[in-house]
């Protein structure tokens, strides 16, 4: 990990790349690392009722301050949630630009056993368009019918604590069971057993270039 400087992070909804690897985000900021955050939708159609349509175009603003993303490294793309399939080359073209003009070391992005349409479309897009680059995919349990617990990274409490405060700028996300703080610090703790250490998150490997 040590060789991974320039890190870029896919989040098909604003929040999934918190959730999926907030604690390693922290831990990449924390030791200088140069990291991206690109999302794909602000899913303005699935923004519940009474709340402003852009509400989520706030909350990844301020998610990412937390983190510590610069604000230049947050790249917003608006595709209509639940209809990536239909953008699917729309989408390629958009990771092919990103690609050429970050190259970056290593990639974030959801499983490939990821059931949501939207994250799978991601998946396969990203692998595409990233196929010489190392691919991680980051762990997202409510969605992932099988998970390859295959790489960990290891992570202190802070680093949690992190991740837990960025998620917690999702006001509009807050009755999701998966958004409780007990349930992000215990699946933490679970993977870090896993590894020999207090907390962790895992990873599958989808590439793993060594250069």
């Amino acid at each position: 990990m040590n060789n991974f400087q320039k890190i870029l992070v896919l989040g098909p909804h604003t929040d999934d790349g918190e959730f999926g690897c907030g604690g390693a985000i922290a831990r990449f900021i924390e030791e200088k690392r140069d990291v991206y955050y690109a999302t794909f939708s602000l899913a303005e159609e699935s923004v519940p009722q009474g709340l402003p349509k852009d509400i989520l175009l706030t909350e990844v603003q301020k998610s990412s301050k937390v983190l510590g993303i610069k604000d230049e490294n947050l790249l917003i793309y608006r595709y209509p949630v639940r209809k990536f399939a239909q953008h699917r080359q729309e989408i390629l073209e958009d990771l092919v630009k990103l690609k050429k003009e970050l190259d970056p070391d290593l990639v974030l992005m959801p499983s490939q056993h990821d059931l949501h349409q939207d994250h799978y479309t991601i998946a396969m897009e990203g692998l595409r368009a990233f196929k010489f680059t190392s691919i991680l995919g980051y762990e997202m349990p409510w969605n992932n019918i099988n998970f390859e617990t295959r790489s960990f990274i290891h992570l202190r409490e802070e680093h949690i604590e992190i991740k837990l405060k960025s998620v917690q700028c999702y006001r509009s996300q807050t009755g999701r069971k998966y958004a409780k703080a007990d349930f992000i610090k215990g699946l933490a703790k679970t993977r870090g057993v896993q590894c020999g250490v207090d907390f962790a998150e895992t990873f599958e490997v989808i590439r793993w270039i060594i250069r």
